[in-house]
């Protein structure tokens, strides 16, 4: 009895000693100048304690949490490749469709428009009966000359320039301003000005009331006139003596401007863009006209213009398209 007391009691003891031994305890060595993470199991079993040592990999790069998240991350790669290969290409987006000019015009202007010939020249007499043709609207449209000159207008002796009386007029019912002093501005509205004086006169313009399409000065008001240059200037009423509106004359400046005289000069790119008349003067009253626009440019061609003077020359009404006009009628 004594010797099975003895030995329950060593068995108890034993399976203390199991429990408390049965921990894992991890044990650090290096081995090949690298660090081992050992994890030590006791297992019972029938034949008594035995003692397992199960070598880990180190917490990093080796380890299972990483060996699997490269393993999910290789196969994902994989499945994205797969669904690249399958996958039909996108549609490359169709490039809108952009309309010409003719076609993004009115219906009337592209009726007019079949008429005229692309790229072809006309004589003068031919493109002026075509002008009156191909007229889109109702009104009484203005007759537009444009030509192109082989000049610099940056260089002074090329900046062409000049003013004339049309001889069939412009077809403009023009309103004529004097600025003058009371006997020149009684003489002024004797022939016909619809405005004449001097203080009312430059209280509107200073108010911005311009009720005129031509202002006339004498000599001795361009002092006062001076102070109003930056709004004359731009819309191109500023009186000048180069275009006879700076006079001590106003009767026959009157009568100049109401005969139908007008003034052209290149623009920045070397054009001369002027009217000539209405579509309503017909076919003769426009070549007289035209003619004359055209003897006064080719009398003032800079003497240092060595190449071609005229390059191009255009002829249209208000609204309606282009003819081209030959360069030799110049």
């Amino acid at each position: 009895m004594a010797e099975s007391s003895k030995k329950q009691s060593d068995t108890k003891k034993s399976v203390v000693a199991v429990k408390m031994t049965s921990k894992k305890t991890v044990i650090k060595s290096k081995v090949n100048k690298e660090e081992v993470i050992r994890e030590t199991v006791l297992t019972v079993d029938a034949e008594g304690v035995t003692e397992a040592v199960k070598p880990l990999a180190k917490a990093g790069k080796r380890s299972s949490k990483a060996v699997a998240e490269k393993q999910a991350e290789e196969a994902k790669q994989e499945r994205k490749a797969e669904n690249a290969e399958t996958k039909p290409e996108p549609k490359k987006p169709t490039a809108k469709k952009v309309r010409t000019k003719l076609e993004r015009s009115g219906k009337k202007f592209r009726e007019v428009a079949k008429l005229v010939v692309a790229g072809k020249e006309h004589s003068l007499k031919e493109a002026i009966e075509l002008a009156i043709k191909t007229s889109p609207v109702k009104f009484d449209a203005t007759v537009e000359l444009h030509v192109n000159l082989g000049v610099d207008p940056r260089q002074a002796d090329q900046n062409v320039r000049d003013n004339l009386v049309l001889p069939a007029g412009t077809g403009k019912k023009i309103r004529i301003a004097v600025l003058a002093d009371d006997d020149d501005a009684t003489i002024a509205k004797k022939a016909g000005a619809d405005i004449a004086g001097s203080d009312a006169l430059l209280k509107d313009i200073e108010k911005g009331i311009i009720n005129f399409d031509t202002l006339i000065s004498t000599p001795a008001m361009m002092a006062k006139l001076g102070r109003f240059a930056r709004v004359l200037g731009p819309k191109g009423l500023m009186p000048n003596p180069k275009s006879g509106t700076v006079t001590t004359d106003v009767k026959k400046a009157v009568e100049q401007a109401q005969a139908g005289q007008v003034e052209y000069r290149v623009d920045s790119t070397g054009i001369v863009h002027l009217g000539v008349g209405k579509v309503s003067f017909g076919s003769d009253k426009l070549t007289q006209n035209i003619q004359a626009i055209f003897a006064s440019i080719k009398s003032n061609k800079p003497s240092s213009i060595k190449g071609v003077y005229v390059k191009k020359i255009t002829l249209t009404t208000t609204m309606g398209p282009g003819i081209k006009v030959a360069t030799n009628e110049l």
